[in-house]
């Protein structure tokens, strides 16, 4: 999987830039650009190849800022006009270059050369932000720009937030998100949210569920930091809520939902505790890293009344040190009807992923409802 996402920028595509580059600009010195944008391209990972991008634009574009960013422009994808309520999902994988310009992974790259080199001309850069964005994204490099020139940027997204480009409104939530997997973390925004909330509610009922899903995801980041605004914002934003901002605020709650907060649970009617009997059963006590680990859950009602039911599993890997360190995963909700019974088979992966390193030796799996551990058994990970 990494070797085919390191691919994404391949030499082919740093021939496509070079060329079209040169098209728009015939002194574009093109070959010089390939002989260092390609240059051990083979042995770089995903993100090493896109600042290689970066650098190569950064000694063969213009020196002034202002003539560069003409040239990167001119450069992208001709698109059409932009509508305000076009949703952008569907044609993510269309954001390929073509013959009429750039788009799509390479403009990594080139947001990369724009966070580095536009810095000291932010007014002029987050134009071409503006441009970029509608071809690819340009969540990651706005944020230097959040943190060098934080008043202008929010500004921009002030006015960015009623573009009718979809892409260009989802902008101004996910490149403003305090804790955006692989980008620059805003630590300003990490401790003070409170400067995106006007944005975020009016982007919350946004046309485009592209928009939408990033103001849940950026509302979840809040949460992390903040459990008590998120809180604040529900009892605000939830009652006599369209179906879309519910779904949005659900996705939004879904760190403390897993944690168990009371006022979030109370919030979506699971501030109950679970009446009746749960088991929990692995089909194997032992499994190899790579493995699968079946198991199987019921439920049996104790009471007269029906249960909504938020139904997770929690895992508690071993840490290097020999510690255990939690993991919530999501599972199933349900409306338990009174004396009913609910049986539930589940399959947990042990497959090596990047983002965790599994160590053999002793581990638990436990099973929540909502927010509150029922049931558990420990189950040993073998090499």
């Amino acid at each position: 999987m990494a070797e085919a996402f390191k691919e994404l920028i391949n030499a082919e595509v740093m021939r496509q830039v070079g060329h079209h580059l040169q098209r728009v600009w015939p002194a574009f010195p093109r070959q010089h650009f390939e002989d260092q944008a390609l240059q051990g391209l083979g042995g770089l990972a995903f993100k090493a190849r896109a600042q290689q991008l970066a650098q190569a634009l950064g000694t063969t574009l213009p020196s002034d800022f202002h003539a560069a960013a003409d040239v990167l422009e001119a450069s992208l994808k001709r698109i059409g006009a932009p509508r305000h309520d076009h949703d952008p999902d569907q044609e993510l994988g269309t954001l390929r270059t073509d013959e009429t310009g750039l788009a799509g992974w390479p403009l990594w790259g080139l947001g990369e050369y724009i966070a580095t080199h536009g810095l000291a001309h932010p007014d002029r850069a987050l134009r071409a932000l503006h441009a970029l964005t509608q071809r690819f994204t340009a969540e990651f490099a706005i944020r230097p720009f959040w943190v060098h020139h934080p008043e202008l940027t929010l500004r921009t997204l002030h006015t960015w937030v009623h573009d009718p480009s979809a892409h260009v409104r989802r902008l101004v939530s996910e490149g403003s998100r305090p804790r955006l997997p692989w980008g620059l973390r805003l630590q300003s925004l990490v401790a003070d949210p409170t400067p995106m909330l006007p944005l975020l509610s009016l982007l919350q009922d946004d046309p485009s569920e592209y928009v939408r899903r990033s103001v849940a995801n950026h509302l979840n980041d809040i949460a992390k930091d903040h459990p008590q605004l998120l809180l604040h914002w529900l009892k605000t934003h939830l009652p006599e809520a369209p179906k879309t901002r519910q779904r949005l605020l659900r996705h939004a709650c879904r760190t403390l939902i897993k944690q168990g907060h009371p006022g979030v649970m109370a919030a979506w009617g699971l501030g109950q505790p679970f009446h009746g009997q749960a088991t929990l059963a692995l089909d194997i006590m032992q499994v190899h890293v790579g493995g699968v680990l079946g198991l199987s859950v019921t439920l049996a009602s104790t009471t007269a009344q029906p249960q909504a039911l938020e139904i997770d599993l929690r895992v508690h890997y071993r840490k290097a040190d020999g510690s255990l360190a939690p993991k919530v995963f999501k599972g199933q909700q349900i409306t338990l009807e009174a004396g009913g019974t609910w049986p539930w088979r589940k399959k947990l992966s042990f497959r090596p992923v990047t983002t965790r390193t599994l160590y053999p030796g002793r581990h638990r799996l436990e099973l929540q409802i909502n927010g509150q551990v029922v049931a558990g058994s420990p189950f040993e990970l073998l090499v």
